[in-house]
């Protein structure tokens, strides 16, 4: 698979590593991601910056360690912002973040039937 949005490199090696147990990392990883998502709106919709960074830091690890480049970028964006204490900005982030994950979910659940047949 060959898209800007995903670390190719990154998804070789996390294949080489679970071996079989790749496809369910796959799927841990967009389930998980659908949590996250849901705090980052949950802590925006009530001002909470503090727990809003926090969101934002633990997504962007996730994302980092599943090689999605694009969406660890955006949440760094949103944990740099909630960390300025600037919620302002915040909902557009946010939504830029969903629209990228919505991206890359499509991207994952390739990249899981190239190892696991049909989800």
């Amino acid at each position: 698979m060959s898209d800007p949005r995903l670390d190719s490199a990154m998804l070789a090696t996390l294949q080489e590593v679970m071996e079989g147990d790749y496809p369910m990392l796959l799927d841990a990883f967009l389930n998980d991601s659908e949590e996250r998502l849901r705090m980052l709106q949950e802590t925006c919709a009530a001002g909470e910056a503090e727990p809003l960074r926090q969101a934002a830091h633990s997504f962007k690890g996730s994302c980092s360690n599943m090689g999605a480049v694009v969406l660890a970028d955006l949440c760094r964006q949103l944990e740099e912002l909630a960390g300025g204490e600037r919620l302002e900005g915040a909902p557009a982030l946010i939504e830029r973040i969903e629209r990228e994950f919505a991206i890359a979910r499509i991207l994952y659940r390739a990249e899981r039937q190239r190892y696991a047949g049909p989800v």
